[in-house]
């Protein structure tokens, strides 16, 4: 660190905050105290401390009250919005909020489903671990075609990056030479079982220009920094204690702890970024103790802002001033707009004949992945931009296929002790166009359990979008069909913005101050020391899952923070 004075003096101090402890903040707090810097990672939710507080990680079906299909009544009065997504459930409730202390609501013809995690580790703790890279298809695509903005960096800005969370986190997967969607740096990949591998052969023989691979995943398969292998046991979401699986309490809060640099408070409710007009910096943040309700101010030199993409800029349109009467750093108008997902709830599924006297060993926390193949090349599918990728599998049905059976006796429940047919499932995620009119504000009148107004979105799906979804039912079955599929059923369900759990956009990276809020190193143009590195900085969505994105873009804007703070330019 320079020698340079602090623009901030007194108790409080510190020479870095992040706000936030997840994917994002994680990191964010191991960079900046790596680096020497005292740092103080607040959080809004409770604190949660790694195996003593994954309380279900070791129930089994018949431990759980409602045999993991959940209290309905309660999930209707507390987490009403959060039960209305797939990965919820009776083992992993805890980890999501509630949704009566966290309100939000919904502009006219507005839909939008916002899954939460508010504890130490966010949802870090929850989310579905595959990690794949963008490519400059994805970086390139506005410019390409004139969709809003060009992103301010490109592929070969951020490989490097890529690189070295990879080799930090653990990334499981299969090389591919596949140009627009990088390789990375591989554990050994989890194993095919047999009729994907069939599957996968068939792919190659009837399409020229499709793959499907093991999922890439931050799934160990091999002791690695520390922790253990995967145990194949699928039950990822009531947390780990082998710490199979990245979470940021078996990494970046971790060793940010080893260092002796970081300070973490639990329970604490950022709602304000601090602006000092006189020098044109934040100064700190205002929080709100979650328990006691108590208001407290924190000064540091440098913010992070990684309280997710909807969190961080909530907080942003919060913090109102003369300098900024429309949120902080949002001179350009930018700030809330052109909110994001991966629309997805679209596929197929199929039986697939045969294999019988086959199986697989233990339950792999991971599927397959088939890489975007449309407006790939050059050529122009009709009727959407962008593509999509799958996710799905291949398994062989249990004793569950007998629920709501009318069969009945001895022979039915012998016959469910036996692996019933297999089947092929296909699951698409797209990319979803950042449009302007898919925007946050701050709802003039609601307010959360704290008083804090809430946000109120407008947001809904393009021609675009549907046009892409009915693709990915039609491909789907397409594909399932020449891998002699049978009972081949394509499927479009509803599907709300948001649902994906892969929001973005809202304060996003861009050259022009006029029309972004952040720079190429996720610095805000307007307030030169604050930063923000979770999904709120993507300036378009790509298909790919984006989490190991965001902890790219953060190691490298605290390499570049820290050195702008060594060379007094903050």
């Amino acid at each position: 660190m320079s020698s340079s004075p602090s623009i901030n003096q007194g108790p409080n101090t510190y020479d870095a905050i992040v706000v936030g402890s997840g994917i994002s903040g994680g990191i964010a707090a191991k960079e900046l105290t790596q680096k020497g810097l005292k740092t103080l990672v607040l959080e809004r939710g409770r604190n949660v401390e790694h195996s003593v507080d994954y309380i279900t990680e070791e129930h089994r079906p018949w431990d759980e009250p409602f045999r993991g299909q959940t209290d309905r009544r309660k999930m209707q009065e507390e987490q009403y919005v959060q039960s209305q997504a797939g990965p919820v459930n009776e083992s992993n409730a805890h980890f999501f909020i509630n949704d009566r202390d966290n309100p939000y609501t919904l502009g006219e013809d507005s839909d939008f489903l916002w899954i939460r995690g508010h504890q130490v580790g966010g949802r870090s703790l929850t989310w579905g671990r595959q990690c794949y890279r963008l490519s400059d298809l994805d970086f390139e695509a506005n410019a390409r075609e004139g969709v809003e903005i060009d992103w301010p960096i490109r592929y070969e800005d951020i490989a490097p990056w890529y690189d070295y969370m990879e080799e930090y986190v653990g990334i499981s997967g299969q090389a591919e030479g596949i140009p627009h969607l990088p390789d990375g740096k591989f554990l050994p990949p989890m194993a095919m079982n047999c009729v994907e591998q069939d599957f996968r052969e068939s792919i190659e023989q009837n399409f020229d220009n499709r793959t499907m691979t093991i999922g890439r995943t931050a799934m160990l398969t091999q002791t690695h920094n520390g922790r253990g292998a995967c145990q194949y046991r699928n039950l990822c979401s009531r947390g780990c204690s082998y710490g199979a699986y990245y979470s940021s309490q078996v990494g970046g809060l971790r060793d940010a702890r080893e260092t002796g640099n970081m300070t973490l408070r639990p329970n604490s409710i950022v709602y304000e970024v601090i602006f000092d007009s006189d020098t044109g910096r934040a100064r700190g943040v205002r929080v709100i103790d979650r328990e006691t309700e108590e208001e407290l101010e924190f000064h540091a030199d440098v913010i992070f802002l990684c309280a997710s993409a909807l969190g961080s800029t909530q907080i942003l349109l919060n913090s109102t001033s003369n300098d900024f009467p429309d949120g902080l750093a949002n001179s350009s108008g930018a700030l809330g707009h052109y909110v994001m997902d991966h629309p997805f709830k679209a596929g197929a599924f199929a039986e697939m004949p045969g294999y019988e006297d086959q199986y697989y060993h233990g339950r792999r926390a991971n599927g397959i992945y088939i890489p975007r193949f449309r407006n790939v090349n050059g050529d122009q599918q009709d009727g959407f931009l962008r593509g999509y990728g799958y996710q799905g599998g291949a398994s062989r049905a249990g004793w569950a296929r007998g629920i709501g059976n009318d069969s009945f006796g001895v022979d039915f429940k012998e016959s469910l002790r036996e692996p019933g047919p297999w089947s092929m499932f296909l699951l698409g995620f797209g990319e979803m166009l950042p449009r302007y009119e898919n925007y946050v504000e701050l709802d003039p009148e609601v307010t959360d359990r704290w008083g804090l107004p809430v946000l109120r979105f407008h947001t809904s799906l393009s021609d675009n979008e549907q046009n892409m979804r009915q693709d990915m039912a039609d491909s789907a079955a397409e594909m399932l069909e020449a891998a002699g599929g049978r009972n081949v059923t394509p499927f479009v369900d509803d599907y709300a913005v948001g649902e994906g759990i892969h929001e973005m956009g809202t304060a996003r990276m861009g050259a022009d101050p006029n029309e972004s809020v952040l720079n190429e190193y996720n610095q805000a143009h307007d307030v030169p020391n604050l930063f923000v590195t979770d999904g709120a900085c993507m300036t378009s969505a790509g298909c790919q899952n984006p989490s190991i994105t965001y902890m790219a873009l953060t190691a490298r804007a605290v390499d570049y923070a820290v050195e702008q703070m060594n060379n007094g330019g903050l």
